[in-house]
């Protein structure tokens, strides 16, 4: 259960990194805080395909480096954190973006970020890791 669960993660991370490449640019943007683009250097776009590299990079990291999959699970779980704000901006603005287009939708999305979280943390530790 917990590797199916573990490749399921890879492949979703890789998806969604591809998407902040290629198609869903635009929705992403929704979701960089404005204090992010107003403090540093950079504007939503950049932060989009960054972010995307990153979260493909994670997917391909979960595949190809069994041994590290500890480690980077807890990355993938810090990540899924840090990029948290993003969501709480784009309920709090009310900017629509993946069918996120009601206060309510917004705010349910909310409680799916510590799944994430969850789900990088289980599914990435060895059994040893586990006890």
């Amino acid at each position: 259960m917990r590797t199916a669960l573990r490749w399921l993660l890879a492949g979703a991370m890789i998806f969604a990194g591809l998407s902040h490449l290629f198609w869903a640019r635009r929705d992403f943007q929704a979701q960089v805080p404005d204090a992010v683009v107003e403090k540093l250097p950079i504007d939503r776009d950049g932060v989009v395909v960054a972010s995307g590299a990153v979260e493909a990079l994670f997917g391909v990291a979960l595949l190809a480096l069994p041994r590290e999959r500890s480690r980077i699970g807890a990355l993938l779980a810090a990540f899924f954190i840090a990029v948290f704000p993003g969501n709480v901006d784009q309920w709090r603005k009310g900017r629509s973006a993946f069918g996120l287009d009601t206060d309510r939708r917004r705010f349910v999305r909310l409680f799916f970020q510590p799944v994430l979280v969850a789900w990088a943390w289980w599914s990435t530790r060895q059994p040893r890791d586990a006890a």
